[in-house]
């Protein structure tokens, strides 16, 4: 009796929630009113004119009260970090989800990745996401300024998801300039020490732009997916014809962009193995330095080990001037060779 009790306090806390405030719940609701978004935090019921409800890192009782508000499950963050098609992209209970694999904080050294859920509902779209990606702040600044609609649930998160496809445009131009960069200097070497050293650096930032580069491409085929399914989903639910122009233009700009990630990713590789190249002739012309020197030391270090025998007939032991003479001896065999070697090249 006591666990029913509890389930149906429960329950009766759910209902009351749909008229009050959920005090310090991550919950965002938005509002379209005259063109214009108006956020709501953790305000509920759902009116007439919410659109977007945006959840970050929801807990289960965050999950609870949207589920009860629209009817749906809300997927779990283990749920999305599922790669199974099916479970990143599937219709239930008449509502649409997506999941997206998207990257954030593009202006760091390193990105950050992370899974962004998109559920279309009626004429509500909900977000579930466990990062701030600046892409939500930077499309409501969008709305503010008039360029980019925000009547509906759809018009909403492609709104997000062009947003999205701008931001990692951006990420593409400073992986570019970055690797227009190395190359130029790589390229322009003199031999330094100096630059001789900075290989090792031009290695891993060569390598830390590729990674950036895949992952960048791993999100746009994310993306291109979730794309393709609401774009059937806007035919099912018919939705207003330009819902279906705008993915459709931003498939568009994704198939350019993939383009561009797939030229760079060969200069990177290019540059990658430029890199290693030239590492390798590095430790090749050091090898030989050690190994020519052996070569020159060898006539020096015989004659030293030949007056170096303890024997008690050598002429040369009584001779006054023998020392400077074997020490004449030892230089000349090392300098002859020295010649040879600077003649061919090989110094």
């Amino acid at each position: 009796m006591a666990e029913r009790s509890s389930s149906d306090e429960y329950r009766r806390s759910i209902t009351v929630a749909n008229t009050v405030e959920l005090g310090k719940l991550m919950i965002y609701i938005y509002d379209s009113v005259a063109g214009r978004l108006t956020r709501r935090e953790g305000a509920l019921p759902l009116t007439e004119q919410t659109v977007w409800i945006d959840l970050i890192s929801p807990t289960h009782e965050e999950d609870a009260h949207v589920q009860q508000a629209l009817g749906i499950q809300i997927p779990t963050r283990a749920e999305a970090r599922e790669i199974e098609a099916s479970n990143r992209i599937y219709q239930e209970n008449g509502a649409y989800y997506g999941t997206a694999f998207v990257m954030f904080n593009i202006e760091q050294v390193n990105p950050g990745t992370s899974n962004v859920t998109f559920i279309l509902a009626g004429n509500r779209v909900v977000t579930v996401r466990y990062v701030e990606p600046k892409a939500f702040p930077f499309f409501v600044s969008r709305v503010e300024r008039g360029e980019a609609p925000c009547q509906s649930g759809p018009s909403i998160m492609i709104g997000i998801i062009e947003t999205m496809l701008h931001r990692t445009a951006d990420l593409i131009e400073r992986i570019q300039d970055d690797v227009d960069r190395m190359a130029r200097e790589l390229f322009e070497l003199n031999g330094s020490k100096r630059q001789r050293t900075n290989l090792g650096l031009y290695l891993k930032g060569t390598g830390r732009d590729a990674d950036i580069i895949a992952r960048a491409q791993e999100s746009a085929v994310s993306i291109d997916r979730v794309l393709m399914f609401f774009a059937s989903a806007a035919k099912e639910r018919q939705d207003d014809p330009q819902i279906l122009e705008r993915i459709d233009g931003a498939r568009s700009d994704l198939l350019s962009l993939t383009e561009h990630m797939k030229f760079l990713q060969g200069r990177t590789n290019f540059l990658l193995e430029a890199t290693l190249g030239m590492i390798n002739t590095e430790q090749n012309q050091i090898i030989k330095l050690f190994s020519v020197m052996a070569v020159m030391l060898m006539p020096p270090t015989l004659i030293a080990s030949v007056y170096g025998m303890n024997f008690k007939q050598m002429p040369e032991l009584s001779w006054d001037y023998g020392y400077p003479m074997a020490l004449g001896m030892m230089f000349l065999s090392g300098l002859i060779p020295f010649i040879y070697f600077r003649s061919k090249g090989w110094l």
